[in-house]
């Protein structure tokens, strides 16, 4: 069974959570050592490329989805048609993920991609708030998660941080408990404290 309950499910392999791919690849590991990977030249790429023109618009966000993943998957870089949810979260419906999405881009523009924000707490208190939006949006089949956080880190980086080290929420869960809460309740303060905790300049 898939991790992720869906309407349908059009992009799984049958009684398995690993996505269809372009390599035909079915063991689990196999294509998450894949997907990391690729996660890893795409952080190589976007950074290198990140310059002071950089708009992190909706169209750029799908880009590093589909320029990260196109290589493996068909649905890299195209918003989901199926509702999705995960244990007792429920995200966005489908039907209004593109209102959404255009939404959370128009407030980011309104916000200057973050850079009318001059200290370290209040920059990560507004990033948490998109990276919390955008966790609920969940806008993609698969590989939510490392995209938002790959944006979230260009954000960063074009705000004059370094990427911000997710390390010991991650690995301790903590990340996963400050998701479900942006889901189900819209609260992002435990989330705040994780990007406050891993932003360095």
């Amino acid at each position: 069974m898939s991790k992720y309950q869906l309407d349908d499910s059009p992009i799984y392999l049958n009684g398995s959570d690993v996505p269809k791919n372009k390599l035909d690849i079915s063991d689990a590991e196999v294509i998450h050592e894949i997907e990391n990977d690729l996660l890893i030249e795409a952080y190589e790429k976007f950074l290198s490329e990140l310059n002071d023109d950089t708009k992190f618009d909706e169209e750029y966000f799908i880009n590093l989805h589909k320029k990260t993943f196109e290589s493996l998957y068909d649905f890299a870089g195209k918003y989901r048609n199926e509702n999705m949810s995960k244990g007792d979260s429920q995200f966005c419906l489908a039907e209004y993920l593109d209102s959404e999405s255009k939404r959370i881009f128009s407030e980011l523009q309104q916000d200057k991609y973050l850079t009318i924000f001059d200290n370290k707490e209040d920059f990560a208190k507004r990033l948490a708030y998109y990276q919390g939006e955008l966790i609920a949006l969940h806008p993609f089949y698969e590989l939510n998660g490392r995209v938002l956080r790959l944006f979230c880190d260009l954000l960063a980086v074009f705000n004059g941080y370094k990427p911000i080290d997710y390390t010991a929420s991650i690995d301790n869960e903590k990340y996963i408990e400050a998701s479900i809460e942006c889901v189900q309740f819209a609260d992002t303060t435990k989330l705040e404290e994780i990007i406050l905790s891993g932003l360095s300049s």
